[in-house]
């Protein structure tokens, strides 16, 4: 598989996990003490923003899908039928996490790795 071929395939494997993670019905999500959730929104959203781009997603289109992704993850989660809630703490976590994720696209970006961004 092709540089690029794998990083599409790494942008479309964290999107489909983070569908299956934030859409799961509540029966489906395992306990977890306290603070795991918030942890699990900035990794997944960190995952989307840095393979977002590193599929060559351009950097506001990034921000601004995932920002709204967030947002409305968030309105489905409290959805009768997922027996979820939504939170904003969840939203700015996921904020975060975008925001950790094009910090290290930043950092990468010279490095001569195939993870990181080309110049």
């Amino acid at each position: 598989m092709s540089v690029d071929r794998t990083r599409q395939a790494s942008f479309a494997l964290a999107l489909v996990l983070s569908v299956g993670i934030l859409f799961a019905p509540a029966s489906a999500v395992p306990s977890a003490p306290a603070g795991t959730d918030l942890v699990v929104h900035v990794v997944l959203f960190a995952a989307l923003a840095y393979t977002g781009l590193l599929a060559g997603l351009s950097r506001p289109l990034t921000v601004i899908a995932l920002l709204v992704y967030a947002a409305a993850s968030e309105l489905i989660q409290s959805m009768p039928v997922l027996n979820r809630a939504a939170s904003p703490v969840d939203w700015l976590a996921d904020a975060v996490g975008i925001g950790v994720g094009v910090g290290l696209s930043l950092a990468l970006r010279r490095r001569a790795r195939w993870w990181a961004l080309p110049h």
